[in-house]
């Protein structure tokens, strides 16, 4: 919905105005949904169930990723280390798993000539 409060008079706004206001304050009343939902989850798993058994694969997903994330949040990032692609045939300490900027030491032999398949790691 797309309003032009440029359009309306000055008793509109002025009950536009009101209207925000008391929706604003419904909103701070709120508490914050990740403690919602973890709330949700535990009162779930408490009683044999899970999110998506409840509401559907969607919401389960989606709210036990939530809840799954929200407690860890101390600095460590999520996910799996990647297995190298590419290692430095000079310096076997040194490799790139193809992710971001290529390593100094890949550009610098590319740059000589050489192919990125010639630093490809046999599987």
């Amino acid at each position: 919905m797309t309003l032009d409060i440029e359009t309306l008079s000055a008793k509109e706004l002025g009950a536009l105005i009101s209207k925000a206001s008391q929706r604003k304050k419904k909103l701070d009343k709120r508490k914050p949904a990740a403690g919602v939902r973890r709330q949700i989850n535990a009162i779930a798993k408490k009683a044999g169930y899970t999110i998506g058994e409840l509401f559907g694969h969607g919401a389960s997903q989606k709210a036990e990723k939530a809840a799954a994330r929200a407690p860890r949040r101390k600095g460590t990032k999520a996910g799996s280390k990647i297995e190298p692609k590419y290692r430095n045939p000079d310096n076997h300490n040194q490799t790139w798993a193809a992710r971001g900027k290529q390593p100094k030491w890949l550009a610098a032999e590319i740059a000589k000539g050489r192919t990125l398949a010639e630093f490809a790691i046999a599987k």
